[in-house]
């Protein structure tokens, strides 16, 4: 599953071409200081790709992603993991001070619910 980052573009890669099979995730933003679109992806942070159209820049970076990915296995390392093809558990553990850690706590009784409940809900408001 590839992620685009704009609602106006498409929900496959622009060419239908690899890494996007791999769930690799891109994004396009707007560089004020160099004028155009810049094509980011995240599994590949030091990669970009700028062009006019948000649309190019994805195909950009995709392109620059591919070849990456193909000198990658040809020397025989790593590739990363793309991050939408991962399996989340759906847990994490924070630490906080005690202060919120009360504050919260109070909270979470208030209303009725778990310390957890409450928290999950914030996180995902």
């Amino acid at each position: 599953m590839t992620v685009w980052a704009s609602p106006d573009l498409p929900a496959s890669p622009p060419d239908g071409r690899s890494p996007s099979k791999r769930g690799s995730q891109a994004q396009s933003t707007r560089s004020a200081e160099e004028g155009e679109h810049v094509g980011l992806c995240t599994e590949f942070p030091s990669l970009s790709w700028l062009a006019r159209t948000p649309q190019e820049a994805l195909k950009g970076v995709y392109r620059v992603v591919e070849d990456v990915v193909a000198d990658m296995r040809a020397q025989g390392e790593d590739i990363p993991e793309a991050i939408a093809d991962r399996l989340f558990s759906g847990k994490f553990a924070v630490r906080i001070p005690p202060d919120p850690y009360r504050r919260l706590t109070l909270q979470a009784r208030a209303q009725g619910v778990s310390l957890n409940r409450l928290v999950a809900s914030k996180l995902c408001a």
